[in-house]
């Protein structure tokens, strides 16, 4: 399923979520612009390896650098659809929560999220040298937010179905649960299948790490 727009309008100018927009754009232009070997060497540096955070964090706890990767690898990505679906979906329900939560908070919250998420990551595969990169686990956050804050939400809907693709009304606490069964069925298939390129249990961390954030911090 495709969300296309909500029903929701916002009070006020989403200026967080359009600034994370930015922000992952600009980083996302400084990575085309190397060259692959440079691009791969970036993204080992800045990216969250879960195996090289333990080690890290067993030999420096105290420094500043081994927890850096948890929030450099949310302005990440591999590719113009890995940043145009997580730009997109965070656009989408990024603007009523921030609507909701207010501008300082709502940055706070992303934040928290997407360290949650990286965490839940590490801990379900502690041993991965794969690189995880992207904003998708804090955005996670904000669609479980969405989830608390507007359930009986509208979400316009594509449904790709071979050769038609129906658009549809769907409430938000349906469309929602949908997502989340979907991450929690492709995270059981990855704890069995070696070299999954997703992080699918930075997703699920990421969406109840932002369902008991909200409760915390709505305004």
């Amino acid at each position: 399923m495709i969300p296309l727009r909500d029903n929701i309008h916002s009070r006020h100018f989403p200026f967080i979520t359009v600034l994370l927009i930015a922000i992952n754009f600009y980083f996302f232009y400084q990575e085309i612009i190397l060259s692959e070997a440079a691009l791969a060497d970036y993204i080992q540096h800045n990216g969250l390896v879960p195996a090289s955070f333990l080690v890290n964090f067993a030999n420096h706890p105290l420094a500043a650098a081994t927890y850096a990767p948890l929030l450099t690898n949310l302005f990440l990505h591999g590719g113009w659809m890995h940043i145009i679906g997580n730009m997109w979906y965070l656009w989408l329900f990024g603007h009523s929560v921030e609507d909701c939560l207010g501008r300082l908070s709502f940055a706070w919250f992303y934040l928290l999220c997407g360290v949650a998420a990286n965490l839940s990551q590490i801990i379900v595969d502690p041993g991965s040298t794969v690189p995880t990169i992207g904003a998708s686990g804090a955005i996670s956050g904000v669609l479980g937010a969405y989830f608390l804050l507007y359930p009986r939400a509208r979400i316009l809907t594509l449904i790709p179905l071979f050769l038609i693709f129906p658009i549809i009304e769907v409430r938000a606490w349906l469309f929602l649960i949908f997502w989340f069964l979907l991450q929690l069925q492709s995270g059981a298939l990855a704890l069995f299948t070696a070299g999954s390129s997703i992080a699918w249990w930075a997703h699920i961390g990421g969406f109840v790490a932002g369902m008991a954030l909200v409760k915390m911090i709505k305004r």
